[in-house]
């Protein structure tokens, strides 16, 4: 996974102390006539299978950063309906010794336009999964997808 130039430069900095970071998780759903579906990816590090997610770059919208993921790590186009969770994860340690903390922020997005594809390396797979037949996933990540799909809205984007 690519680590943003600006954790790079903070790592410089503090070595592998810990590192409060903002992460954004988009949950991508679209309808079609066989019911609703969910965008999913196949992670290359450890082959989990997770919504789509990322680190909010200093300055950025969250939102924005979460369709900027999407267009990044799928080539697809969505565009964000509602937060639907904020949650302080606990600490991880990467294999490299360095410590970070995120405060995920859940979207729920609604797909526009363009079909699935690992498209900047970080993922192996991309597809839809119809709702009652996804991959498993880490609870962590289930209870994202669950929170999108229960409509339990933090705040809601004017489309």
């Amino acid at each position: 996974m690519p680590t943003p130039d600006f954790v790079l430069a903070l790592r410089e900095r503090v070595g592998h102390e810990l590192l409060w970071l903002s992460g954004v998780t988009a949950v991508v759903l679209r309808d079609t006539d066989a019911g609703r579906e969910v965008l999913l990816v196949k992670r290359a590090d450890n082959g989990s299978w997770t919504p789509v997610t990322g680190i909010i770059d200093p300055g950025e919208e969250p939102a924005a950063a979460g369709a900027r993921e999407c267009l990044e790590e799928t080539d697809t186009v969505a565009v964000p309906e509602a937060l639907v969770r904020v949650k302080a994860l606990p600490p991880m340690t990467y294999a490299n010794g360095d410590r970070s903390q995120y405060l995920d922020l859940t979207f729920r997005f609604r797909h526009v336009s363009g079909e699935p594809f690992p498209a900047d390396g970080e993922n192996t797979e991309a597809a839809w999964y119809p709702v009652g037949a996804m991959p498993e996933m880490s609870d962590e990540m289930s209870a994202r997808v669950a929170a999108a799909l229960t409509g339990s809205d933090v705040a809601t984007f004017d489309s």
